[in-house]
């Protein structure tokens, strides 16, 4: 801790004496440590999926949409990801906002820099990133709230993401991504338009022919390395057509019956950005068709 202390004031220019009264201050959770050693990403994905694909979550997402169609549309012609997943992401994340999380950033944090080697380095490198970023924003940093891992406001954002990827959208010259729908949209748009999101372009399709041998096609990694064409020769079918040069990613889901396979493009691994998990990513870009259809329904029933 008194290194960590040390760099922040000789890096920084941080007051000892702030930092060590707001230490003082942190507490160890052990909730934190038990939470990030059994996240949901880690079951199979028949029991992932009844989180977040549910009727409550498809309502509030039209709900949410409804309430912020003009912003939505702005971002959506501005950055060119889709309305309905960035309702997807907020509403996987928070609920649409009325769960942004119920632990100090600072405990959640400070528990992982230094109780938690696994992923020790990481963490005080975004204690590092939440101390400059409340320092920024003139925010007491034992106030701030977030999930067990230190992510924050309506998108739940980590500490550096928000202050490398998050916008001030709504022009009042303060991002603010703890109340703030119209930044904290913005930003969602901003965060997958920086990772690459292509415009108009697929996400994932479900495969409908695959070989009995399927194993040692799927691929361990997420961003998309093999071409479709490779896939096709190897007996491997999706269910819409795709070029044969399509750099695509074969993936492997567990239902109740089995395995069942899908295939990844660059939009799906985009996401996965957001949340390094295929089952996150699945779980959101089916949460969006579900959403943009409920949404568009009414239109179609008149």
């Amino acid at each position: 801790m008194d290194r960590f202390i040390t760099t922040l004031v000789q890096s920084y220019d941080f007051d000892r004496s702030e930092l060590e009264k707001t230490f003082s201050q942190a507490r160890y959770l052990q909730s934190v440590i038990d939470a990030i050693t059994r996240p949901a990403e880690k079951l199979d994905w028949y029991r992932y999926k009844r989180i977040f694909l549910t009727e409550d979550r498809i309502n509030g997402g039209v709900d949410y949409w409804q309430r912020h169609q003009e912003i939505l549309s702005r971002v959506e012609e501005e950055f060119g990801v889709p309305a309905e997943i960035i309702v997807a992401i907020i509403g996987i994340e928070t609920r649409y906002g009325s769960n942004k999380g119920g632990y100090r950033v600072i405990d959640s944090l400070s528990t992982l820099a230094f109780h938690y080697p696994k992923r020790a380095r990481f963490f005080r490198s975004e204690l590092e990133q939440f101390l400059l970023l409340t320092r920024e924003q003139q925010v007491d940093p034992m106030e701030i709230k977030g999930s067990y891992a230190g992510a924050m406001g309506i998108p739940q954002f980590i500490a550096s993401s928000y202050r490398n990827y998050a916008i001030d959208f709504d022009g009042d010259d303060y991002v603010n991504l703890w109340d703030n729908h119209e930044d904290a949209i913005g930003s969602v748009a901003n965060y997958f338009s920086r990772h690459g999101w292509i415009n108009g372009a697929p996400v994932i399709y479900p495969v409908t022919e695959m070989p009995v041998d399927a194993d040692r096609l799927v691929q361990d990694k997420l961003e998309p390395e093999t071409t479709y064409e490779s896939l096709q020769q190897a007996g491997v079918e999706s269910a819409r057509p795709l070029t044969p040069d399509t750099r695509v990613a074969l993936l492997e889901f567990e239902e109740t019956s089995g395995p069942v396979y899908w295939v990844g493009l660059k939009n799906f691994y985009v996401i996965t950005r957001y949340n390094h998990s295929q089952l996150y990513a699945l779980a959101a870009y089916l949460l969006s068709r579900e959403i943009l259809e409920r949404y568009q329904q009414p239109a179609t029933d008149m």
